[in-house]
């Protein structure tokens, strides 16, 4: 999708550091973190949502990168959430599969995220 956000960051197109990156997905940090870590999770090929048909193989690449993520920012054995809005009615405001990876700071302090 041409005007999609997140097309454009997962392909190159707008300038993002990625903390992770395969075939299918690339990782990065939200610009309105509600966790001392927040981290998107977003496949290079636009999908509106998880029920949007989306490949075994960038469901994959989406948990790799969940192991990845939480491995590198020093929430792996502490804990973290991972939260994926579908639709408008749960809070999607960007019409792009993606998966919002918080944590470092105990369930209720900073880790209920407003939607990206």
């Amino acid at each position: 999708m041409s005007d999609c956000i997140f097309c454009k960051i997962a392909n190159g197109e707008v300038p993002t550091d990625f903390l992770f990156e395969d075939g299918n997905v690339v990782a990065f940090r939200d610009l309105n973190p509600q966790a001392p870590t927040h981290v998107l999770i977003v496949p290079k090929a636009h999908y509106a949502n998880i029920a949007d048909g989306v490949p075994a193989e960038v469901l994959k690449s989406m948990a790799d990168a969940v192991e990845a993520v939480a491995e590198a920012e020093g929430v792996r054995d502490s804990g973290f959430r991972c939260i994926m809005n579908t639709g408008a009615a749960a809070g999607q405001t960007v019409m792009h599969l993606h998966m919002h990876v918080l944590g470092g700071a105990p369930l209720g302090e900073g880790l209920l995220p407003k939607e990206a």
